[in-house]
This record gives structure tokens, sequence and C-alpha cells, in this order.
């Protein structure tokens, strides 16, 4: 399936590129996001004509992106958990209870952008989490997990 990107996609391509996608990527999250259109020559006219207007709300997303990014850079989080003799905890910490404790710290956060590639946290520790806030922006952030009294 032959798609317009409308804005930059992490491993496809950037604002206005024309990318063959596999027809279920394009139909269930491209297009109903609005990340994407079907190239057809009507949609690359409007896209052409619309081109100015998506370079500059694209500029002003990664710039506030850049903001919050610097804002929320090497912050720690602290979060208390149950645990077991061997520094397990019982139970998992995950991207929902990380956003939760950042807002409650001061910091927009949505827990769809932050990372946790090996999966939720189980150990007591310090743990170095990737938060993506555009796809050219990734900070790291430290979730310290620390055993209730």
């Amino acid at each position: 399936m032959e798609i317009i990107l409308l804005e930059r996609v992490r491993n496809l391509g950037d604002l206005g590129d024309q990318v063959t996608v596999k027809p279920g990527f394009g139909r269930n999250f491209l297009i109903p996001t609005g990340k994407a259109v079907r190239a057809t020559p009507e949609n690359k006219v409007k896209f052409e004509a619309e081109r100015a207007e998506r370079e500059r709300r694209q500029q002003d997303h990664l710039a506030r992106a850049r903001a919050r990014g610097e804002h929320i850079k090497g912050t720690t989080v602290q979060l208390v958990r149950k645990a077991g003799e061997e520094g397990k905890i019982f139970g998992s910490v995950g991207t929902s209870d990380i956003a939760e404790s950042m807002v409650a710290a001061g910091f927009e956060l949505a827990k769809s952008e932050i990372e946790l590639p090996n999966g939720p946290i189980k150990a007591i520790g310090d743990h170095e989490v990737q938060i993506s806030l555009h796809p050219e922006i990734t900070v790291s952030i430290t979730v310290s997990v620390v055993a209730e009294d």
C-alpha cells in the first residue's frame, strides 16, 4: 500500500515521504491516527498545497518536545513497593505507575511516552527508563524502586 506520511514516523520516514507499507499497518494504524493518507493523485495535490503549514506545525511540535525534554531529563522518581527478602517486588512497576508518579511530581507525561523494552520493573533499585517525547527526542529518567518498611 502506497501512503504519504503527514508527520515523521520513527523507522518509516519523514513528513511528505511516499512509502510502501503493509496494508494492515496503513489501514489500521497510520491512516486512522492521522499520520498518513493514501498516495492518490488527489491526496498528493492536497498535501503539496498544505505542506508549508504541516512543516511549521511539525517544527512547533519538535520545539515543544525539546523544551519538555530539557525539563524532564535526569529526573528521579521514587516508588515504594512491598518486596521480598531477595529484592523482588510483589507485582511490578509499569508505565502507568511511572506516569502517575511523574504527573504527581509536576511533569506533563503520558504513559504512551514511556518505554520499557524489557517489560515492567520487578526488582528493587534504580532503573533507567527512556521517555520518547517525539520521534527525534528521547530522554532518560531514573525510577528508584524502594522497599516498603
